[in-house]
């Protein structure tokens, strides 16, 4: 099974590259945008659980590189930590929606492109969930490939599209979340998980 494991292994670094993107949340000092304050609650206490079900599945994905796995068991794997990855960015993007435009200029476009953005993400995981799918594991060499494959859309996933969240997240609105507990918390997991690939 050696030959899927360093395949899998970026698999794992670039699935994390992806996490980290959303949990990013940081910033320092403070407002007193109260209307913000609350709007960034409501996000980051939305986001906390979803962050959790990204770094499960990164782990999961983490694991089975490290054992000496079938490629039946790595395949079952990814599966679903891409399924677990696309549900997790599908209700981060409701969570943004539903809290509505954030209190400062531009609020709503920066809500909108975020959400889209969210989105997106979350179609491209299911995509990749697809593709993993449809690998052939009775053929090791195949499957390999077809893992490659996997991991360069992953990367290309985890580089790109992350400019409506940055975006989202500069500003005042990095500053009101970066104060609520459940964002800084999500924020330290990514980071624990991207260090460990």
């Amino acid at each position: 099974m050696e030959g899927t494991n360093p395949v899998n292994k970026k698999l794992a670094a670039a699935l994390s590259g992806g996490a980290v993107l959303v949990l990013a949340l940081s910033g320092c000092g403070g407002d007193d945008n109260e209307k913000l304050d609350a709007w960034a609650k409501e996000v980051c206490d939305a986001v906390q659980p979803q962050a959790k079900k990204i770094e499960t599945a990164n782990a999961a994905i983490q694991k089975e590189t490290s054992d000496n796995s079938t490629p039946e068991e790595v395949q079952k794997t990814d599966s679903k930590a891409f399924q677990d990855m696309s549900d997790a960015y599908k209700a981060i993007g409701a969570a943004v929606d539903k809290a509505g435009a954030p209190n400062v200029e531009n609020g709503e476009k920066k809500q909108k492109n975020a959400v889209k953005e969210l989105n997106g993400i979350s179609a491209s995981y299911a995509s990749l969930k697809k593709q993993v799918d449809e690998l052939d594991t009775k053929d090791q060499a195949k499957f390999a490939d077809g893992l490659k494959d996997v991991a360069a859309e992953l990367n290309k996933l985890s580089q790109s599209g992350n400019d409506a969240l940055k975006e989202l997240e500069e500003g005042e609105v990095g500053v009101a979340m970066a104060k609520q507990p459940t964002c800084k918390s999500a924020s330290a997991s990514a980071s624990q998980s991207a260090a460990a690939s």
